[in-house]
């Protein structure tokens, strides 16, 4: 099977998330069981950064938090690319208000962290530098992405910020990270004898987020909003944003000097849209009976952004995997 999908040039772990899409729109978690698949998404997450800060040594964390320059152009790619083609969307003819409105808002949002740092870590890339320029730009959200918001979409300021995103991010992803650290003395050897592992849990929790956040869509009305029109052109608006920022920030990269590791970093923290801090921000910034049509394009955007990184992580992944493999000379 795996060598006829290798002959058509087919993704198998594409296919995974297609299928896994398809599951949750058949069979969307519900009631007690999507507690159940939120808290089994959370464990998966929450083992994936442990087993990240038991394999990194403390020298590549030192060295991926002092790469201020990656880390700055990830975050100008962030907060000011995406905004400025944002608005250009939004001033597309014919489209419809609520469907730019979201549109421009999902470009104001911060990186994703979990989804960003499982393709660096798939793709050979520096996963140090990855945990720090995605962590960095979630936080840096919090505050800039309302303060985007007011300026561009609604206005003025926007009240009764809540600091939860904040703690969720500390408790479910850097806490087992720095606990996976602490501990590397002990377990580091194990981590590093059994790479596979880390490949399988980077895998599994993206399927897992998949699943959670597209039955959680399913469940609130996704195809009955709009019409099949207006789903595939935010589609390929979706699409084409996010080939845009890829492009850029791969010639970016190359322009600038970065190392490939490097270069994978930029390319995965810098075009991805966060819908676990987006979601809880519309929230909060826009009105309820708002939120659904504003969050809509950003559900699309991120299974699309999730497909696309998962075959271009898979590529470069094993191209790092026959450059390690190839005999060295002096």
């Amino acid at each position: 099977m795996n060598r006829l999908l290798a002959r058509l040039n087919i993704d198998p772990f594409l296919l995974m998330l297609v299928g896994t899409v398809g599951l949750a729109t058949v069979l969307p978690a519900r009631g007690e069981w999507a507690h159940v698949a939120g808290g089994i998404t959370e464990g998966a997450i929450a083992l994936l950064f442990f087993l990240h800060g038991a394999r990194l040594s403390r020298q590549a964390i030192i060295e991926g938090a002092r790469a201020w320059k990656l880390h700055l152009t990830t975050m100008a790619i962030t907060f000011v690319l995406f905004p400025l083609i944002g608005l250009g969307v939004r001033a597309i003819p014919g489209l419809d208000p609520s469907l730019a409105t979201g549109m421009l808002f999902l470009t104001l949002l911060p990186s994703t962290v979990q989804s960003s740092i499982a393709f660096t870590a798939i793709a050979g890339g520096n996963v140090a530098a990855a945990v720090c320029s995605a962590s960095f730009s979630n936080l840096a959200g919090i505050f800039v992405t309302p303060l985007l918001t007011a300026l561009l979409i609604t206005g003025k300021q926007s009240g009764g910020f809540s600091a939860d995103p904040v703690m969720a991010i500390a408790v479910q992803l850097l806490l087992p990270f720095l606990v996976g650290h602490l501990l590397r003395p002990w377990i580091g050897g194990f981590v590093a004898r059994h790479r596979k592992m880390l490949s399988y849990t980077d895998r599994t929790s993206i399927l897992l987020v998949v699943y959670t956040a597209f039955g959680a869509a399913v469940l609130q009305g996704l195809w009955h909003k709009v019409t099949s029109v207006e789903l595939a052109l935010i589609a390929a608006i979706s699409l084409a944003v996010l080939t845009l920022v890829m492009v850029f920030t791969a010639l970016l990269g190359k322009a600038m000097g970065f190392a490939r590791e490097d270069r994978i970093v930029l390319l995965f923290c810098g075009s991805k849209k966060s819908l676990a801090t987006g979601v809880p921000l519309a929230g909060v910034l826009f009105p309820p009976a708002q939120v659904g049509a504003v969050i809509l394009p950003l559900m699309f955007f991120h299974q699309i952004q999730l497909m696309v990184c998962a075959v271009l992580a898979r590529r470069f992944g094993a191209e790092d995997e026959r450059w390690r493999s190839q005999p060295r000379t002096a």
